[in-house]
């Protein structure tokens, strides 16, 4: 049984703006999510802007973080991103997202993102688990 890819951009914000992230959960630590290149994402050299991949990263595996913390509001504390590789207008990046340590207040993890099967970005990041309630916050995203 395959699990179904989910838009998680419903809401106005800087994600939906930029073409929308899909997302699924594969299990309590591991997380998919992917995007397709507009040509918005790209930069002069006509390759997928950096800034987009991060935007991607922090959206997708911030998601991971959210959905490992019990559905809690999370923030990014830290995101440490290497660009390894290139895609370009129309290809589909998939991202791979492992849960490496969760505590209280805090989630660690690894992220890869890919395309046509060749890793374009890696990256580690923390994120903060809050402990408000998810109606006091605003549209994310």
């Amino acid at each position: 049984m395959s699990i179904e890819f989910e838009q998680i951009s419903l809401k106005p914000g800087f994600m939906k703006h930029n073409g929308g992230v899909m997302f699924r959960n594969i299990s309590n630590t591991e997380y998919e999510f992917k995007s397709t290149v507009n040509e918005n994402h790209l930069n002069a050299a006509s390759i997928t802007h950096g800034g987009y991949l991060s935007a991607l990263v922090d959206a997708g595996a911030g998601t991971a973080a959210h959905r490992s913390a019990d559905n809690a509001p999370c923030v990014t504390i830290s995101l440490d991103l290497k660009f390894i590789g290139a895609s370009k207008i129309g290809d589909e990046i998939i991202g791979y997202v492992k849960i490496l340590k969760k505590t209280k207040t805090l989630v660690f993890l690894f992220c890869e993102l890919k395309c046509n099967d060749k890793i374009i970005t890696s990256a580690s990041g923390v994120w903060k688990i809050l402990k408000v309630k998810p109606s006091d916050l605003g549209p994310g995203g």
